[in-house]
């Protein structure tokens, strides 16, 4: 979204020519005005619309307002410029997250799970909410698994295979441990 007020900014030739004044020394609006042979009234205005932006800033000096060029934009390459926020993502992320809370609150009441989900997408969320118990890098014994696992379900073979077979947890002689990609 900023990427495009800046693009809609600088998409005016006056502007275009304060800035170019600007890159040589920071000015103030009637300085600006005598160069560019425009009103002081007309650069002030577009001043403003350059601050709105990011792209110029200004200080009080005595009894003029400076402008000064923020250079660190004029480094950016286009790349950087027009890397448009992907709104469509963020709305994606927060669809995902409603429909994990809606998921939650229908299998889950105080912490237990009512009944195991069936459906393998809502299956995987609750899975995962369960995994949250389970400490990064530390091994577990079978009893240890059952145990947590029996917090919330009393059918912890069913949900411990699951969690294996969904590659949550990985199993090896008995022993068990959060798989590093969760």
């Amino acid at each position: 979204m900023k990427s495009i007020k800046l693009f809609k900014a600088l998409a005016d030739r006056s502007r275009l020519l304060i800035i170019n004044a600007l890159m040589e020394k920071p000015l103030y609006v009637e300085l600006l005005a005598e160069r560019l042979q425009l009103s002081a009234s007309t650069i002030s205005f577009h001043l403003k619309k350059l601050e709105d932006v990011g792209f110029v800033y200004s200080e009080k000096e005595q009894y003029y307002v400076i402008y000064h060029l923020r250079k660190e934009l004029l480094d950016k390459t286009l790349k950087e410029l027009i890397n448009v926020e992907d709104i469509e993502k963020k709305v994606q992320e927060a669809r995902v997250e409603q429909y994990r809370k809606k998921v939650l609150d229908a299998f889950l009441e105080y912490g237990k799970l009512k009944a195991i989900p069936v459906q393998r997408k809502k299956r995987r969320i609750i899975l995962e909410e369960i995994a949250k118990k389970f400490e990064k890098g530390r091994v577990y014994s079978e009893k240890e698994v059952n145990l947590i696992i029996t917090e919330f379900h009393d059918d912890f073979c069913t949900i411990r295979r699951e969690m294996v077979g969904e590659k949550i947890f990985q199993r090896e002689n008995g022993i068990y441990q959060l798989c590093e990609n969760d």
